[in-house]
């Protein structure tokens, strides 16, 4: 259940996205095409929950999740965390309403080991995470893979070390029904890719 925005806070969601638009790659795995998507899956969920969701903080911070986001960093939810802060401090916000959207970045990594503590930081950390499941989650394997030299078989193995143990990390039951329904997928696919691969290996 979404706690709905007034006018002037719809205003500040506004310009916040032009400023992060311009602060992420416009291609890659944690590209803006991601920020949008994680958008789209965090407002689904948070309208099928029944608890009451501050839709103001939740876009926030699904805006600003990866803006610090760069190869080698130690601790990109850290720091995106403190570079939101750094650009909503110049919009005037309550210091309360900052501190849950760095929450709420803060606690969103698979690798950062931190738990969320409020609705609006599962919800984001649940999107983020169904956001590397499905069809879209294959294809961002396999980008990934292109970045960074990963071989086929390597990208396989990612699948069953991180991808598919990533539903029973859902939080929020509404997240959880989509992630399990993406997870099929994924082992559909992977079961087709582990025949063709297997059927190479025969053949040589």
């Amino acid at each position: 259940m979404l706690i709905e925005m007034g006018e002037e806070k719809r205003r500040i969601v506004e310009r916040v996205e032009k400023i992060a638009k311009l602060l992420y790659p416009k291609a890659g795995t944690h590209g803006w095409e991601h920020v949008e998507r994680v958008m789209a899956i965090s407002l689904k969920i948070a309208s099928e929950e029944k608890s009451p969701v501050d839709e103001f903080v939740l876009r926030l911070a699904c805006l600003l999740h990866d803006v610090s986001r760069r190869k080698g960093s130690a601790d990109h939810a850290a720091e995106s965390a403190e570079a939101a802060e750094e650009i909503l401090n110049g919009f005037g916000l309550k210091k309360e309403e900052v501190e849950r959207v760095k929450e709420a970045i803060l606690s969103h990594s698979f690798s950062g080991g931190r738990s969320p503590r409020t609705l609006e930081g599962a919800i984001l950390s649940d999107a983020d995470k169904i956001d590397a499941l499905g069809a879209v989650g294959i294809a961002r394997v396999f980008e990934y893979s292109g970045e960074n030299g990963r071989t086929l078989e390597e990208s396989v193995k990612h699948f069953y070390e991180k991808i598919l143990k990533l539903p029973s990390m859902m939080l929020t039951l509404p997240g959880k029904s989509i992630a399990e329904e993406r997870a099929k997928f994924v082992k559909e696919f992977l079961s087709k890719l582990e025949e063709e691969i297997s059927f190479g290996k025969a053949e040589s």
